[in-house]
């Protein structure tokens, strides 16, 4: 759903908050808060809301980016000097304590190599960060931007259903490979990584830019994959604010007559979603919820940082976590790589769920989630670094369930429930 019929794709997009900026400014910008009716003055504030969202976020971005770019640039001339000097790529703290400061350059270098070793970074993490700052100057927090053209859609349309190509790969596919890999790499092949099951057909639809997916692009892609056999849909993807939410809802209700099983990440700012909203939810704006919904936070193998620190969590709306760091996964070209987030969480569960279904398709997609629900690994008392703060917690404190999927123990469950005739 982002390309045209002449195989064009679209690379880049806004963020959500950009768009909803850029709509509302035009009529909101200037105007005079006495001189509006009671419903103009809600969307007034909402505007309020976006534009200060917008300037901060904007004005982040922009000041980060020449300071990471210098420290990037230094590391460019740094680095080789220093490798150069010792006669080899990966250098240690044993490594550098070989160096004086007799050269002053060499001493320079030295201790920059040092700040990488102390912090964990490397130089690609430099660039890739270098990168995502510059993606988001030009383009996610642009206002000025439009690279919808490309698609030849009219975005204003959120029912509009018939545009796009079959070209799932885009102008990049890192991502949608790595998560695709968690769920199905061949395991049986000694190559790389091992997916989490293996009697299963992976349905690639891209529905998501570099920027924030639309909505209708969301609610098409749910569609086809319903209408096209999916009986679980992976969604490692999320955003702040959802324009068109009703069309997603639709879409979601319609995977949920058919007897999907949807699969969401929570999201990674660290943030309570149960007071800070990530999208798509499970929650419809006329009431209920879907009921074959999964909410997944990212969880770590170090038992203080059990859920990870970028994971967004709620005791009510997040139902579980799943190991999302450092997952290492497949990648486009036969390479192979780590990735962390709850986007590398939620095909963990998606697997998991691919597992049973595989040995047990009988299951319906709600007897399925509340498998998963039930088998996951419990850690009632378990003291936990709040994700985003500071302080620790109780784990049970983060999520309805308490827990971390478990794939033998759901399993084991699944095999009652098909035993018990469903119950």
């Amino acid at each position: 759903f982002l390309g045209n019929a002449q195989g064009e794709n679209l690379a880049h997009d806004t963020y959500e908050v950009t768009r909803e900026y850029a709509r509302l400014r035009t009529r909101y910008e200037n105007v005079r808060l006495d001189a509006l009716t009671e419903a103009q003055k809600a969307e007034y504030a909402y505007f309020e809301k976006v534009r200060a969202d917008y300037q901060q976020r904007r004005q982040d971005a922009r000041q980060a980016l020449p300071q990471i770019e210098q420290i990037y640039t230094m590391g460019q001339q740094l680095v080789p000097r220093l490798q150069q000097h010792l006669g080899k790529e990966n250098i240690t703290e044993a490594d550098l304590r070989t160096i004086g400061d007799a050269d002053a350059e060499l001493a320079r270098a030295r201790d920059f190599y040092n700040f990488l070793l102390v912090n964990g970074i490397a130089l690609d993490d430099l660039k890739a960060y270098r990168d995502q700052l510059s993606s988001q100057v030009n383009y996610h927090f642009n206002a000025e931007y439009d690279g919808r053209k490309v698609v030849g859609d009219d975005p204003s349309n959120p029912n509009e259903r018939q545009y796009g190509n079959p070209d799932v790969t885009g102008p990049e596919a890192d991502h949608g490979t790595h998560v695709a890999g968690i769920i199905a790499a061949r395991r049986d092949n000694a190559l790389g990584a091992a997916g989490v099951a293996d009697a299963v057909r992976i349905m690639p639809v891209r529905a998501v830019p570099d920027g924030d997916e639309r909505d209708k692009d969301v609610a098409n892609a749910i569609r086809y994959a319903a209408d096209n056999g999916a009986r679980i849909i992976n969604m490692s993807f999320g955003k702040g604010y959802s324009p068109h939410k009703a069309v997603v809802d639709e879409a979601v209700r319609y995977a949920v007559e058919k007897g999907v099983l949807l699969v969401h990440g929570s999201g990674n700012d660290g943030a309570d979603s149960d007071v800070e909203p990530n999208f798509p939810s499970p929650h419809y704006l006329d009431g209920g919820a879907a009921a074959t919904w999964l909410t997944v936070g990212a969880s770590s193998w170090e038992v203080e940082d059990l859920a990870a620190p970028f994971s967004n969590y709620g005791q009510e709306r997040v139902d579980l976590f799943a190991p999302g760091v450092d997952i290492f996964s497949t990648l486009p070209g036969s390479k192979y790589g780590p990735n962390s987030g709850t986007s590398m969480a939620a095909p963990v569960v998606s697997g998991v769920a691919a597992l049973v279904l595989s040995y047990y398709p009988e299951l319906t997609a709600a007897q399925l989630r509340q498998v998963l629900l039930d088998s996951a690994r419990r850690y009632p008392g378990e003291q936990v670094m709040q994700p985003g703060g500071e302080e620790e917690v109780d784990f049970c404190t983060l999520s309805v369930t308490c827990g971390v999927v478990d794939a033998a123990a759901a399993m084991a469950r699944a095999a009652q429930v098909v035993n018990a005739g469903g119950r």
